[in-house]
């Protein structure tokens, strides 16, 4: 009977979801795998949207649902990789949110009891017009050390990487290393590409774009704030401080659009709800003037609507693909768990197969 682990495989995409998702199949004990992709870590296309993430752990899974397994099984690892290999560039520190309405203050949240030290602050700590806070332990990730850190995991493991623009998802099948004959399985790991590719072209995928600024002032931790009603719609405000002299990272904003440009005047707004959420961010006195600005950067989330596709499709000709991508802005802190359930989808799609077989 054939050794099911050497069969091969072939993931699409080279971003968090298929690095990591192709970790997770070396771990299970899968030995021929490749990574396919247009983009690989160390490029900057907008369509590349891994590299452009702030990145934190702050879920809005709901209790109950397989999101929220996916955040747990994501937080071990991290957690992990966060004490035992600095490289990876993780970075465990203190988040505070401000509300500035009184909703939301009595929802129970599922990770209270997950990340450390998770309390709510008293009035005393509320900055002016906060109506209610928190804070708990928590991490952040700079996508420039992590994204060369997976890669450099999967070539260290025997991984192969092809650098290929694919037009249809059919030809990942003969783009595998070692053997002869097509992929067993095909894991589409595509992002908002999806969109686009051929054999896939999901039109529940869109892009949703986020505005970044990167400045050299330092802040102690990350801070968050929301719930202002004189905000225009999809703006929101977060400050996280990057690892090893990453910067750090000013946000944000959400608009469903492939527009790449920046918005200077909400660059404007981005910066001053920054120092009005962390003051330490510049001296006594001064304003965004105060800033010393890197860059200013979009990126596009690759949000599916209905939720992240984790399943199974066979084409015809018994080409199995195994779909894990539309995780929107949530792909770093999900993808440990995601990438674990789209592996599960991997065993059952040999083992159908290769039951099927002994069958002839």
């Amino acid at each position: 009977m054939q050794n099911l682990k050497s069969s091969a495989i072939v993931v699409v995409g080279a971003g968090v979801t298929g690095l990591t998702t192709a970790l997770v199949l070396r771990r299970e004990g899968y030995e021929n795998i490749t990574i396919v992709a247009k983009h690989m870590p160390g490029d900057r296309a907008l369509e590349y949207t891994s590299p452009w993430a702030a990145v934190n752990y702050a879920p809005v899974s709901e209790k109950g649902t397989a999101a929220e397994e996916w955040d747990r099984l994501s937080w071990a690892e991290f957690w992990r990789l966060a004490h035992e290999s600095p490289e990876a560039g993780i970075h465990i520190q203190k988040k505070i949110s401000y509300c500035l309405t009184d909703s939301g203050k009595d929802k129970d949240v599922w990770f209270k009891d997950l990340t450390p030290n998770y309390r709510f602050l008293d009035e005393s700590e509320l900055p002016p017009g906060v109506k209610w806070g928190k804070e708990c332990d928590t991490f952040c990730i700079d996508p420039a050390i992590y994204l060369p850190y997976l890669k450099i995991r999967c070539i260290s493991q025997g991984i192969q990487f092809k650098r290929v623009n694919l037009s249809h998802i059919k030809e990942a099948f003969s783009l595998h290393g070692n053997t002869s004959g097509l992929a067993s399985v095909v894991i589409n790991c595509t992002g908002v590409l999806a969109s686009k590719l051929g054999g896939v072209e999901d039109d529940s995928v869109v892009p949703v774009k986020g505005q970044l600024v990167l400045v050299r002032n330092k802040c102690s931790g990350m801070f968050g704030m929301w719930g202002a009603k004189d905000w225009p719609a999809g703006e929101s405000c977060y400050v996280m401080n990057r690892p090893f002299g990453g910067g750090t990272v000013l946000g944000g904003s959400s608009h469903q659009t492939w527009d790449p440009t920046v918005d200077m005047d909400l660059a404007k707004r981005i910066m001053q709800r920054a120092i009005e959420a962390c003051p330490e961010l510049v001296k006594p006195g001064e304003g965004i003037e105060g800033l010393d600005v890197i860059h200013h950067s979009v990126g596009f989330r690759p949000v599916r609507k209905g939720g992240p596709r984790i399943e199974v499709e066979e084409l015809p000709g018994n080409l199995k693909i195994v779909h894990n991508y539309g995780a929107g802005g949530f792909g770093y802190q999900s993808s440990w768990g995601m990438a674990s359930a789209a592996v599960q989808k991997v065993n059952m799609a040999i083992r159908g197969s290769s039951e099927a077989s002994t069958l002839l």
